[in-house]
């Protein structure tokens, strides 16, 4: 019932922006992609977007408890050409466009960690606590064509608790070039041995304080996933953007005491004003 509750509000989002009769921005994005913020409107120097965005998603992964939480939006970027050197949040980073076809992203950001009160439940006591840690990410996408209609894309993020990859193909939907639209995203998941039993495992001392069984888990498939992001100017100064995820784990995943849940989800939608 939840993952239809996704695909209708997803439908309902779809159906009532796009038919909107509002002039369409004619700059050309670094990409047309809408997942990727851009906010220079094809001019070089630099650029500022601000605003807020409502999420409803699982407490912690693995997590069968859902919440809301509002979260900044938005970055500071300066562009040169084909090159977006960017700060947004808690990540800094550059994103550059190679051939037409390629687009690389390399960026330092924040594991925001975990703790036990993620769960108010309290499925989460004598697990303890997770500090935030710093992540490096690294990204590419291969475009089929120079339209970015469809493409590959492949993600290492790496950092001092493991390592996991993300491999997959992606469509976009429109003709903008204002890096607006809809695009849709299928994806493998894979992670390390370290990297899984951060999330998901369970050593002797965390299984004697919380009751759970010890649980280790070793390297391999983690998830199998589907993204859909939409972005659209409402003003000429005003976006609204929106964002549906869902994971489905893999079953060593999915035996962990942990994963009360057989999947991650998340909605979210939010507003930018452009500087």
């Amino acid at each position: 019932m939840k993952k239809l509750n996704y695909l209708l509000f997803i439908i309902f989002i779809h159906s009532f922006l796009f038919p909107a009769a509002l002039a369409q921005e004619t700059a050309k994005a670094l990409v047309p992609l809408p997942s990727v913020d851009d906010f220079s409107r094809g001019e070089d120097g630099w650029s500022l977007g601000l605003g807020l965005g409502v999420e409803y998603e699982t407490a912690y992964e693995g997590s069968d408890e859902f919440g809301l939480e509002i979260q900044p939006a938005g970055a500071l970027q300066w562009r040169s050409g084909d090159d977006v050197f960017f700060f947004a949040g808690e990540a800094l980073g550059w994103r550059g466009v190679r051939a037409n076809t390629w687009l690389l992203e390399a960026l330092v950001g924040f594991d925001e960690g975990r703790k036990e009160s993620d769960s108010d439940d309290g499925r989460l006591f004598g697990l303890g606590e997770q500090d935030e840690g710093a992540e490096l990410v690294l990204q590419a996408r291969r475009a089929f064509d120079s339209d970015w209609r469809y493409w590959l894309v492949g993600r290492v993020v790496t950092g001092g608790d493991g390592n996991l990859g993300l491999f997959g193909v992606g469509r976009r939907f429109g003709d903008q070039i204002d890096g607006t639209g809809s695009e849709l995203n299928f994806v493998v998941v894979v992670h390390d041995s370290e990297y899984a039993n951060k999330g998901f495992g369970i050593d002797s001392a965390q299984a004697t304080l919380s009751g759970l069984n010890e649980t280790r888990l070793s390297g391999g498939l983690r998830s199998i996933g589907i993204d859909y992001n939409l972005r659209h100017y409402v003003h000429q100064n005003w976006q609204i953007y929106g964002e549906a995820l869902f994971e489905y784990f893999s079953s060593e995943v999915r035996d962990s005491p942990i994963a009360r849940s057989n999947y991650e989800a998340e909605i979210g939608i939010g507003f930018i004003y452009l500087f």
